[in-house]
């Protein structure tokens, strides 16, 4: 068991360090628009959770294609891999671009969604940058999600910090104004988001289209065809993951329109702690993304013992990270919310989260768990289901009755986090097992 910790911890390493940078750009981002003010900060909430939902639905739809990759590397098949990786650009460019007409479309219904008439001026062209960088959010996906499931972690990482670090620059210099640049606040957040999100998509490409290590996945990729029946199969593979993970940021991008009902101020403290929470989601997403790129491999030779001590080994994993996360969010809590503002109405409504957000690291850990070594082994319509059970019948619902009916506003929102997430990762695992006893019998 012990050389499966190491081995996670090797491949998730650097998938952590690399999500920590963009830990570190959701910290800036929310820091640098919360210290200009409270205002553009609640319209970067309201527009950053709309697009989260898209965000995700790009992201789960990519992870259809790791499996794949991942046991073709673990079977040798490079140059199948490099054809693999032309069918998923084609499928994840289109199912893109579906969303982004979709997003699109929804620009011009901004004000029937209920937010503070004020921030509108501040959401919509700060909306449109943002729906514009969407496209290279696509591309950057599905290539780090090739160099990752052939075990090469470290370049995404490398490329995520180096953009980060640029997207960081640039809200200084464009939110700001210093010197003889103009004062473009959260226009310029958002300008400087598109830029650093083409550069990350391009540095990729860039990467394995010219290294030496690449070359036989680029002979597949330019000798193969895509297909509308490889088309096909790759989407009937990610559509369900990306309709699970959609289903799931369904539940805080609706919470995020449900605490902009209760007040601005409510909804900026939202953003804060969903920042804040992303200290635990990204590293447990990193190492649950190792655990899922091991099982994959070992399940391309047919092993089911490794698949089973991987999976064990990435769930203890998991809990080992969301205790270092309440334990930091606990000890920090103030200090780390007065890091994104001043606003003492703001601050109060945050502090009275805390609890509630450390409630539920446990839950969250574990449902991308065993969704991850789930959709590693292919059960994605499993996942699909469970995603519409726990986020769409319990857990918006939960938050709208315990926030209005029952009074409990923004806090209650909070508490049907954990109950939408306690269900999933109880049916992801029920799922996971029944699977592992099938083939184990």
């Amino acid at each position: 068991m012990q050389p499966h910790y190491r081995a996670t911890l090797r491949l998730g390493l650097p998938i952590a360090i690399g999500q920590l940078g963009v830990i570190i750009l959701g910290f800036a981002d929310t820091t640098m628009v919360g210290r200009y003010g409270t205002d553009p900060l609640a319209a970067a909430s309201f527009v950053n959770n709309l697009f989260t939902l898209v965000t995700f639905l790009l992201m789960g739809y990519s992870y259809g294609f790791t499996p794949i990759v991942s046991r073709l590397f673990g079977q040798g098949k490079y140059t199948e891999a490099g054809a693999e990786l032309k069918t998923a650009v084609v499928a994840d460019s289109l199912f893109g671009l579906l969303l982004m007409t979709v997003m699109g479309g929804l620009y011009f219904f901004l004000d029937k969604l209920g937010q503070p008439e004020a921030l509108l001026p501040l959401a919509r062209p700060y909306y449109l940058l943002i729906l514009a960088s969407m496209f290279f959010v696509m591309l950057f996906n599905v290539l780090r999600q090739f160099t990752d499931g052939i075990m090469q972690t470290k370049t995404g990482m490398f490329v995520l910090i180096s953009g980060n670090a640029l997207n960081i620059l640039g809200n200084w210099l464009l939110i700001y104004g210093p010197g003889p640049l103009p004062e473009l606040g959260l226009t310029g957040a958002g300008i400087s988001t598109l830029a650093a999100r083409a550069i990350m998509a391009l540095m990729l490409a860039a990467i394995i289209g010219r290294r030496k290590f690449y070359a036989a996945y680029r002979r597949g990729f330019s000798r193969s065809t895509v297909s509308r029946r490889a088309l096909l199969g790759l989407n009937a593979k990610s559509l369900p993951i990306a309709i699970q993970m959609g289903l799931e940021t369904s539940a805080f991008t609706g919470s995020a329109v449900m605490a902009g009902w209760v007040s601005a101020e409510a909804l900026a403290a939202y953003q804060v702690m969903v920042t804040i929470g992303t200290l635990g989601f990204l590293f447990y997403y990193s190492f649950g993304a190792a655990t899922s790129i091991r099982v994959a491999s070992f399940l391309g030779t047919a092993d089911w013992s490794n698949v089973r001590s991987s999976a064990v080994a990435g769930r203890n994993v998991l809990l080992l990270m969301a205790a270092c996360s309440s334990l930091v969010i606990f000890c920090f809590a103030e200090t780390l919310v007065y890091v994104f503002t001043t606003d003492t109405r703001v601050v109060a409504i945050a502090l009275s989260l805390i609890p509630l957000l450390v409630l539920y690291q446990f839950a969250d850990a574990m449902q991308i768990c065993f969704a991850n070594v789930l959709r590693a082994t292919g059960h994605s319509l499993a996942m699909m289901r469970t995603a519409f059970i726990s986020y769409l019948l319990l857990n918006l619902p939960a938050g709208y009755l315990l926030a209005f009916p029952l009074g409990l506003g923004v806090r209650g929102i909070f508490m049907a986090f954990s109950l939408g997430l306690l269900c999933a990762a109880f049916l992801f695992a029920r799922d996971y097992h029944r699977v592992v006893r099938q083939h184990c019998r």
